[in-house]
């Protein structure tokens, strides 16, 4: 049985759906069933747990062998480094005596040690503490999602803009979700001493303009980048619900994925373009 923590997000879910098409045994384990009703019908089970019930959790990963861990991102109105930290403690906490005999953990490129920058931080800690516990733990670091960019397309539709924190012309490396769960479930079932770190991107790296031509061939009108500039970060990030802590966090994971991005020599690429990613996002939206 492969354990799915986040199994209803976008990469638990893909982690999930390339499990069971290979005829894999799953577990979802989610705050809400209902939001798991199309994975229950393709044939996965589901548990309701916190993740920060360490008692609750070490009970559903001891009906499983292997487990794929996710630290969901907090509430942006909350002090997202506190409360993200604290997901890592019960995750750490319930694989002690749960039995499992290697995770595999979601990460993010240029993750570095520290504090207050976001996922680069909260995910490099992650990183750490797992392989100073026991369980082979396999890590995967994904590219930045190409799922960011899914709160534009209203934007797009309405002005024919898409709102940009990154340069228009800086190509960074992304990934859809689909190509992150396809990694996850090739690493969950290959052999334990499949340890090594892993960087996974899509098949080429985009811009903020690449998006925006995207977004204007998947909607069929000319789509323009507006980019906020570095002093006016904090303050959109507030704008958009975010709790001062959690604008500075953001802003700061924003400012050094522009100033130092990651770019590994040799990743796992996956298959999904940008453009066939938004096309997707666009006919989704008008079913």
């Amino acid at each position: 049985m492969n354990i799915i923590l986040g199994g209803t997000g976008r990469v638990g879910s893909a982690t999930a759906q390339a499990l069971l098409k290979r005829g894999e045994p799953v577990t979802i384990v989610t705050r809400d069933a209902t939001r798991a009703s199309a994975l229950k019908r393709d044939g996965a089970r589901i548990v309701e747990a916190n993740i920060r019930d360490a008692s609750a959790l070490r009970d559903v990963f001891r009906s499983g062998r292997r487990a794929f861990l996710l630290n969901p991102p907090a509430a942006p109105s909350t002090d997202t480094d506190i409360e993200e930290r604290a997901n890592v403690a019960g995750i750490l906490e319930a694989l002690n005596d749960s039995g499992l005999e290697k995770v595999v953990a979601a990460s993010t490129y240029g993750a570095i040690p520290g504090e207050r920058c976001g996922d680069l931080t909260v995910l490099h800690e992650f990183e750490e503490r797992l392989r100073a516990q026991p369980i082979p733990a396999a890590i995967n670091r994904g590219a930045y999602y190409m799922s960011n960019w899914d709160s534009m397309l209203d934007g797009v539709r309405a002005q024919g803009v898409l709102t940009s924190f990154l340069p228009a012309d800086l190509a960074i490396p992304m990934v859809a979700p689909a190509d992150l769960g396809e990694a996850a479930a090739q690493r969950l079932i290959s052999a334990v001493g499949d340890l090594e770190l892993r960087h996974v991107e899509g098949p080429e790296r985009y811009s903020a303009q690449d998006v925006a031509d995207a977004f204007a061939q998947a909607v069929n009108r000319k789509v323009n980048v507006d980019i906020i500039p570095l002093a006016n970060w904090k303050e959109s990030f507030i704008r958009l619900g975010f709790s001062e802590l959690a604008a500075n966090s953001y802003a700061c994971m924003t400012r050094t994925v522009v100033d130092e991005p990651a770019k590994p020599e040799n990743p796992v690429r996956g298959t999904t373009t940008l453009q066939a990613y938004v096309g997707s996002l666009v006919d989704d939206r008008d079913r």
